[in-house]
Parts: C-alpha cells; structure tokens; sequence
C-alpha cells in the first residue's frame, strides 16, 4: 500500500471520527475528507466507489454539504450528464461561520428568554434569570472573540488564495 492510500485512507477515517464527535454525521466528514484529497472533482458515484457506500446516503449527504457551503457542484464538459463536487475554496472559513450562526443563535435565545423571565412572577425565577444572564453573557463574549477570529482570518488566508 503506497503512502498517498494510507493518507487518505487515515484523512478519511479522522475526519469522519471528527464530524461524529461534533454531533455530525460520520459520513459527512468522510466526504469532506475524500474531497480534499482528491486533486479533481468526483462525482457521486466516485464518493460511493471510494467509500464504499450506497447513492442513498452519500446522495443526502452532498446535499447537507452544499446547503452549508462546504462543497460545491462543478460541471465537467466532457461528461455532461453526472455531476461532479469538489471543496469550496473558503469551505474552513464557512464551517467556521455555520457554527457562529448557532452561536448567534444561542445569544438571541438567551435574550428573548430572559425577557420573558424578567416579566414572570414565578416562585424561583431568579435561579432562572441568573442562568439566562450568564447564558446571554457567554455567548456574546463567544460571538466577540468570533468576530475577532474572522477580522484577523480574513488577513491570513490571503497567504492560502
């Protein structure tokens, strides 16, 4: 086995692990892995073939991946009638903001329950308000920090294009 096979065969197995433990699909990683690898687009039925998996569900899975702008559909002139996907070129950084979108998404949950709960005249509400206000509190501090990371991001990986 050559060590450009066990490259991938390791990128694949670590990045599906990865995506697992992120509460994601395992077979997303997979993809995403393959991908990268892949000095080419591939189609689906190559996704299957390298993977050994059923269209089905690698099917779905392209498709969760382009909704979340990590891969994207390519056109390939000399075979017109397959797609072909390959890895967005800023697909670290759209990661990166799909999970900033649920932290967003945390702070306004947090807000909007803590509004609530200031107009609750509930026997033990303020254990409550005081969670919420440190939920609120975290997650605009993460958001913060977020944005931080993105401005000087958004200089590095003018190194990377």
């Amino acid at each position: 086995m050559t060590e450009e096979i066990i490259l991938k065969r390791e990128m694949i197995q670590r990045f599906g692990d990865a995506y697992k433990a992120f509460g994601l699909n395992k077979l997303m990683g997979n993809v995403v892995a393959l991908l990268l690898f892949s000095h080419q687009p591939l189609s689906l039925d190559e996704l299957c073939s390298e993977l050994g998996r059923s269209k089905g569900p690698v099917s779905q899975i392209v498709r969760r991946l382009r909704d979340r702008k990590l891969i994207r559909k390519v056109w390939d002139t000399e075979n017109s009638r397959k797609d072909y996907y390959e890895i967005e070129p800023e697909i670290f950084e759209n990661a990166f903001l799909n999970n900033f979108s649920l932290i967003k998404n945390n702070t306004k949950i947090a807000g909007m329950l803590k509004k609530k709960a200031d107009t609750s005249d509930h026997q033990h509400i303020e254990i409550v308000q005081k969670r919420l206000l440190e939920m609120e509190a975290f997650y605009m501090l993460m958001e913060k920090h977020f944005s931080n990371f993105l401005n000087e991001w958004e200089l590095k990986s003018r190194e990377y294009r």
